[in-house]
């Protein structure tokens, strides 16, 4: 469904050279998978949602790479007319916050009914009556009555109920979800996570699922895309990602979720933070914050290696580890 190759997306800046915010990342997903993309905030994960759909801000543009969408409709070379005709018909978006991504001056029907009326061309009775039968499907009560209501006038979990009925209206191939529970409670971001399992089962929808929560992820994914600084660091199948962890930062993250049998300590917290854009040189940029790093981790760039079946990472350990076995 999704097939992204060495992807760059760079930062232009009128009092330097430009920046890479994303560099040289790749990650495909296939027809009903949920595919899980991790890390902390500024690691790039909402940028790599944005460059599917064309919706870079003006300040950033790709570089370098390709995305292919069913291996036939190249995103990356559609101008933003060409990417209107495919943004809710064939790709569809779930935003983080959805305070701020629905229009509160417009009804909640309005704004479910526009891309009904945009992709599939219908009536505006046709596409009041299927508004209604989506914001059913989502779990919302009375919708016939929340058709003429305004955004505010809703809970966080009905906003968002909302945000997924327009997500799912032209029975998209494929849905990205940034970060689709942010600040809701945790008896409806489990409604939310059920509501995209029943979607993705439903309807056979790929899923591009980015959160920063690796517990959801575990829940939720087939597949498991960490990033860091921009990179990819590890990709891998998701029981496999948390069974046999290979790169620092990726157990770095696994240590730091809080179960039962850590009660009464204190919690792992990685040392450091995210390098910023204009502090990411040469070497491995998680170096800063690795206890195991080497003079070579900040001198030179890992690739991801292969360490399995459909698994792998971007550290110089992991080589030395491979090299060892073969002597």
């Amino acid at each position: 469904m999704l097939d992204i190759s060495g992807l760059r997306v760079e930062l232009q800046s009128s009092r330097r050279s430009a920046v890479n915010v994303l560099e040289d990342v790749s990650l495909r997903i296939g027809k009903g998978e949920i595919v899980g993309v991790v890390g902390e905030s500024g690691c790039g994960k909402s940028v790599l949602s944005l460059s599917v759909l064309g919706l870079l801000p003006p300040a950033m543009r790709i570089g370098a790479g390709e995305i292919w969408y069913k291996g036939e409709l190249p995103l990356h070379r559609f101008d933003n007319r060409r990417m209107r005709s495919i943004r809710g018909k064939d790709i569809s978006m779930i935003f983080q916050d959805p305070m701020s991504s629905l229009n509160h001056g417009l009804t909640v029907g309005r704004q479910v009914m526009e891309s009904l009326r945009l992709h599939l061309g219908l009536s505006g009775r046709e596409a009041r009556e299927r508004a209604a039968l989506l914001l059913r499907r989502v779990g919302l009560p009375r919708p016939e009555k929340l058709l003429d209501e305004y955004p505010y006038q809703l809970s966080g979990g009905m906003r968002q109920r909302v945000m997924i009925a327009m997500a799912i209206s032209c029975s998209p191939g494929l849905l990205i979800a940034d970060e689709p529970t942010t600040a809701l409670d945790v008896t409806i971001q489990a409604q939310i996570l059920d509501l995209m399992r029943r979607i993705r089962q439903d309807d056979g929808t790929a899923i591009l699922l980015v959160s920063h929560d690796l517990g959801m992820m575990a829940d939720m994914c087939d597949r498991i895309v960490v990033m860091y600084a921009g990179k990819v660091v590890e990709e891998g199948r998701t029981e496999d990602l948390f069974d046999r962890p290979r790169h620092p930062y990726t157990i770095g993250l696994l240590n730091s979720i809080p179960t039962p049998a850590k009660k009464g300590r204190p919690l792992y917290s990685i040392p450091g933070t995210v390098p910023a854009l204009h502090e990411r040189g040469s070497g491995c940029r998680f170096a800063s914050r690795c206890r195991d790093a080497t003079d070579r981790c900040r001198r030179e760039t890992p690739s991801l290696v292969r360490t399995g079946d459909r698994h792998a990472a971007a550290c110089f350990l992991i080589e030395e580890v491979q090299a060892d076995a073969v002597v």
